[in-house]
C-alpha cells in the first residue's frame, strides 16, 4: 500500500511535473548595496549599518506586469518570490512586523502586486519564505553559524525567548496563506545544523498550511538543509518532509529517487549569473545556450528548473537576464513540446545530447555536430516517422551503407545522401521529434 503522504504529494504535484521551468526572483532590500542577498552575513552587518538601505527603498520602477511578461514570453510557467529573505524585511503588509514595504518609501504591498500581475499572465504563483531572521531580536545571533552578529557575544539571546519568534515566523505564513488567495508553491528556506524539523514546529506549521491550502505545494527544507535533502528521500516521509526536492546550483547527477530508485517531484534552483540578489558587478551570465541545455537535462532526469533573477534596487530585472530569458523563450516557442509533460526517457542518455519522452514521443536533443548518419542506438525498427520539432519538416530515417555493422541502431539524417555530415538547424539544442512504434 502506498504511504499516504507519497500519495497525496503525488497528486498535488501533476501540475508541478507538467510545466517543468519557473521563475525565481530574489529581491529586497540587499538590492541598493547591490552585493548579493547574503551581504549582511558577508559583511557582518548590524540592523543599525544595514538601516539606511530601509530608508532609501523606493522601486519607483517595479513594474511587476512586465516581470511577468518576461517570464511567460520565456516559456515559464510559474514564479517565486521571496516574500521575506534572511534580512527579515517583509515584501508584504504583514500585520505583524514593522520591517515591510509599505512602511518604505514605496509604501506598496510588492507581494500583492506580483500575484496579481503573474495570475493575469496565466501563470501559477509561489513565494518564498525565509526561515531564519537575522532582524528579528528572539532570533539566535551569537554564536549561530549564519547570523552577521555570530561574533559578537553582546548579541547573546536568551534561547526560552525562541517561541517568540516562532510565533512571529508561523503567524506570517498564515498571513501569506491567507491574505493573498491562492498559492501554488510555498518555498521555504533553509534549515541548518540543529535548526530543522521540529526545531521550528514543523509538524505544526505544515498541518496548518494543509488546512489553509491543501494543494499547495511545499518545497523539503522544513526538513532538511539545502546540504542533504532529508525524509522525502525515503519510502517513510515524515509530514513536513516536503512535496519537491530542491537542489541548489547543482543539477542531480542521476536525478532524484528515493532509496529504492522511485522517482522523487524535484526542482534544481539555479542562478542566471553567480548571485541570487542583485550584485551589480557580477556579469558572470550563462549563456542561452547553456541554460535551454540545462532544462532538458533536468527534463531529460524527471526534474524541473527554477531558474533566478534578481531584479534591481529600482525594480528593473537587468537587460542581460532580459536578453536570456528572450532567447531561451525563442528557442521554447519552437521546442516546448519536448519540455512540458516531459520526463525521463525509456533509452540511456545518447552520446550527442539528450532525450526526453512523453509516451510514445521520444525527443531527441542534439548538442554535438555528428560525422555522418546521426546514430539512435538500440532504436533499429522501434521508430515510425522522424520529424523536426520547431518546423515539423521531415529528418531522414533511413540505414545508410556505412551502418551494416550496426544492425541494432536506427539512423537519422538532415540531409540526403545520408552518409554526408550536415550542420545542425539549431546550434542551441537540435530537437527531432522520434514517433516510436
Amino acid at each position: 500500500m502506498t504511504n499516504p503522504i507519497i500519495q497525496e504529494r503525488t497528486e498535488r504535484t501533476q501540475w508541478f511535473l507538467q510545466d517543468r521551468f519557473g521563475m525565481f526572483i530574489h529581491w529586497g532590500l540587499y538590492a541598493i548595496p547591490a552585493r548579493g542577498e547574503w551581504v549582511r552575513n558577508a559583511e557582518r552587518i548590524s540592523v543599525e549599518d544595514y538601516q539606511p538601505y530601509f530608508d532609501e527603498f523606493d522601486p519607483v520602477r517595479y513594474d511587476p506586469k512586465a516581470w511577468a511578461r518576461a517570464a511567460k514570453q520565456a516559456g515559464m510557467k510559474y514564479a517565486v518570490l521571496t516574500a521575506k529573505h534572511h534580512d527579515g524585511f517583509c515584501l508584504f503588509d504583514s500585520a505583524l512586523t514593522e520591517y515591510k514595504s509599505t512602511n518604505t518609501k514605496a509604501g506598496r504591498d510588492l507581494v500583492l502586486e506580483f500575484i496579481e500581475a503573474f495570475r493575469a499572465e496565466g501563470l501559477k504563483v509561489g513565494l518564498y519564505y525565509s526561515l531564519i531572521d537575522w532582524y528579528h531580536e528572539d532570533y539566535p545571533a551569537y554564536g549561530d553559524r549564519h547570523h552577521p552578529m555570530r561574533g559578537n557575544e553582546s548579541y547573546a539571546r536568551n534561547p526560552e525567548t525562541f517561541d517568540r519568534y516562532l510565533q512571529y515566523m508561523h503567524g506570517q505564513v498564515k498571513e501569506l496563506l491567507t491574505n493573498y488567495g491562492k498559492l501554488d508553491i510555498m518555498w521555504f528556506d533553509f534549515s541548518y545544523d540543529q535548526m530543522k524539523g521540529e526545531t521550528w514546529k514543523a509538524t505544526e506549521l505544515m498541518a496548518m498550511i494543509r488546512s489553509l491550502q491543501p494543494h499547495v505545494i511545499v518545497d523539503n527544507r522544513l526538513d532538511a538543509s539545502g546540504e542533504e535533502g532529508g525524509s522525502i528521500f525515503t519510502n517513510n516521509p515524515l509530514s513536513y518532509s516536503g512535496d519537491f526536492a530542491s537542489p541548489e546550483q547543482i543539477i542531480p547527477p542521476q536525478g532524484v529517487t528515493d532509496y529504492e530508485g522511485n522517482p522523487i517531484p524535484w526542482e534544481a534552483c539555479i542562478t542566471l549569473n553567480n548571485n541570487w540578489g542583485y550584485a551589480a558587478q557580477d556579469f558572470q551570465y550563462k549563456s542561452p545556450t547553456t541554460v535551454i541545455r540545462k532544462l532538458v537535462e533536468c527534463v531529460s532526469k524527471n526534474g524541473n528548473l527554477l531558474l533566478n533573477v534578481g531584479p534591481n534596487a529600482l525594480g528593473e530585472i537587468p537587460q542581460e537576464s532580459l536578453d536570456i530569458l528572450s532567447e531561451i523563450g525563442d528557442w521554447i516557442q519552437k521546442n516546448g513540446n519536448s519540455i512540458y509533460g516531459c520526463g525521463q526517457a525509456d533509452w540511456p542518455k545518447p552520446e550527442w545530447g539528450r532525450y526526453t519522452q512523453k509516451g510514445n514521443l521520444l525527443y531527441a536533443h542534439l548538442f554535438e555536430e555528428s560525422v555522418g548518419p546521426i546514430n539512435l542506438n538500440g532504436l533499429a525498427g522501434k521508430v515510425k516517422k522522424a520529424r523536426l520539432l520547431s518546423d515539423g519538416s521531415e529528418v531522414f530515417l533511413s540505414r545508410p551503407w556505412n551502418a551494416a555493422q550496426y544492425p541494432d541502431d536506427a539512423f537519422i539524417s538532415f540531409g540526403r545522401p545520408e552518409h554526408s555530415s550536415y550542420p545542425l538547424p539549431d546550434k542551441r539544442a537540435t530537437v527531432v521529434e522520434l514517433t516510436l512504434l
